[in-house]
Order: C-alpha cells, then structure tokens, then sequence
C-alpha cells in the first residue's frame, strides 16, 4: 500500500488514531510494545504522515538536526562548534536532540523520519542498527554519521583503536614502562560506542606486542567526570609500584588525574607522565599532552557531507576518516 493513511495504521496496529498520533509526535509516551506494534505497521504500509505537506515543508523548513548523547560534554560541544560554524551564514537552522538512553535514542530514530521535518540529520556516537538505518532510507531522510559507520550512510570516522596504539607508543619512546589506563564508559547507554573500550583495546595490544606487561590493577573504568578520574588515581596511586605515566581515555579524565598527582605532591612530569585524548581547548592552557582526533573538524566535515548528500541525493556514499596526531605539552 502507497497511500496508506494514519486510519490504515491504526487498524493494522490494533491501536486507536490518537495513539498513532502519539507515536509519531511523542513516542516516550508510549509503552514499547504500542510503539513497536505502530511502528511496525507504519514500516509494513509505507506511511508517511502528510507526504505531500511534509516534502513541501522539508523544502522550505532548512532544518538540520544533530542527534547526539553526551550534550554537555566538552568534546560534543566542540564537535558541535563545528557544525554550527559550517551552517552560519547558510539558510538552515541547527537542531540537536540529546540522547540520555537506549529507549531514548530508539525513539528518535524511530520518529525523526517521519515527523520532525528536518532537511539532514547527523548522528554523533551513536550505534546504527539495520533496521533504524532503512527507515531513514525509506524517508529519504539524508544523514552523515560521525565516529560510527553504517554501510548506508556517508561519515566522518575516527580511529580509536589507532588512537590507543598512538598513546602506548609514545610513552614508551618517552621511557616509560611502568603505564596505566583510566577510561570513562562505565554507565554510558548501550546505544553509544564506547570509545574507551576502543581506546584501552589499542593501547593494551601495542604494549603486548612491545612485550611491555600493563597489570590488571593499572587498569581502571570508572564513571566519566573529573571527580571519578580523580578517585581512581588516588587508587592507581597506592600501590607500592606505582605507575610512571597514565594514558586516560579523554581530556576531561586526564585532568583528574592532573590533580590527584598534584593532590599527592608529584611532580609533572618527571613523577608521572599524563596523556590525554581529545585535544579539548583547555588542554592548550593547562599543558596536558594528548591525541588530537580534530573536534572542530569532524564537525565541518560532517556538515560539508550532508549538505553535498543534500544537493544530489544519489551520490556515492563517502566516508572520511580524520587523522590522529599527538599533541606534546608539559604533562609528558
């Protein structure tokens, strides 16, 4: 069926009409089975609510939406800075949706296809699966990921594994031997890459290929947030044979563990060497050393992909994959 109405929906699903409606314009609402059971009927008729006032809508609303968790992290918002600098000065208007859960997030890859009218959508971080990718297909709804990849879609790719490789190899041409690891995706939504994972999983295997031993008990995951890499340093920090450099799995990591060392009276670097990740802008004025991933940069890219995806919808899908650089400073 083509030219399916909410009324086919409803009948389909075996809900009412306001129901429907609820789905489609607030699916958290909706208990998961209902929405499920809409949703499904919505994919098996092809509905597009008000197909032709929607096209009409999406040529004229020059709207770009950005569907990311993490809104007030440091790192998001540099990303965003990006993409907000690539948009001004251009007809469209930046969304952003924050993820703060799985639920969450399914519901909007479920509902922005069909009833937010955006122009493009950029999804920062999050996990793809096949069948949130084909209804963005099936509503020509075009997006760009960043740091996650799906064969459907053009992104903007970040390495993180060579990242961890990048780390451990730096600190060992420093002189280091004695190293740890403090990453932050404990209690992050299941919907989102874990990052430090990626970034421990590098780092661990360069050491074991240098034959350089990393002990369980140098190895921490923890709550991301400054206080959380802080505690855990203090921990690293106790044991009899201490570590003499730790790479943490962000910027805002490593700045706890900065102070806990300094907390302790170490002297940095020369007591303990600190390597970051990100290359946030308050790491410049601080002297942490650490893995530039181009922040900024992902941004513009991202936006420069979708708005080409926006001019000729047919074109071949294009991935860019951003380099990763160390950025040496006081802390190493």
């Amino acid at each position: 069926m083509t030219n399916a109405t909410i009324y086919d929906v409803a009948k389909t699903a075996g809900v009412s009409i306001a129901t429907v409606s609820r789905v489609l314009n607030t699916p958290q609402k909706v208990n998961e089975v209902t929405r499920q059971r809409v949703f499904a009927a919505i994919d098996q008729l092809h509905f597009v609510p008000k197909a032709e006032a929607t096209a009409r809508a999406r040529r004229s609303n020059h709207r770009i939406g950005v569907l990311a968790p993490f809104f007030t992290y440091p790192s998001f918002v540099q990303r965003l800075r990006g993409v907000a600098s690539m948009l001004d000065g251009t007809a469209y208007e930046l969304v952003v949706y924050n993820v703060d859960s799985p639920l969450h997030c399914r519901s909007y890859l479920e509902s922005l296809p069909l009833s937010r009218r955006l122009d493009g959508l950029i999804i920062v971080s999050l996990l793809l699966d096949d069948i949130a990718a084909e209804r963005l297909v099936q509503h020509n709804l075009q997006t760009v990921l960043i740091e996650t990849a799906h064969p459907a879609f053009s992104g903007v790719e970040i390495d993180n594994e060579a990242g961890g490789r990048l780390a451990a190899q730096y600190l060992l041409e420093k002189g280091h031997r004695q190293l740890a690891f403090i990453g932050g995706d404990a209690e992050i939504p299941g919907c989102t890459l874990h990052t430090s994972e990626l970034r421990f999983t590098g780092y661990q295997q360069f050491l074991q290929q240098a034959g350089i031993p990393l002990l369980p008990s140098n190895v921490c995951f923890t709550q991301y947030g400054l206080d959380h890499a802080r505690q855990q340093t203090h921990q690293l920090l106790d044991h009899p044979d201490r570590p003499t450099a730790i790479f943490a799995a962000s910027d805002t990591m490593a700045i706890g563990v900065l102070k806990a060392a300094r907390e302790r009276g170490l002297q940095i670097p020369s007591q303990l060497a600190v390597l970051g990740f990100d290359d946030l802008d308050v790491a410049d004025y601080i002297g942490l050393t650490t893995i530039s991933q181009l922040l900024d940069e992902s941004g513009k890219v991202g936006v420069e992909l979708l708005l080409a995806r926006l001019a000729r919808p047919n074109r071949p899908v294009q991935r860019v994959r951003l380099p990763l650089m160390i950025i040496s400073r006081e802390s190493t």
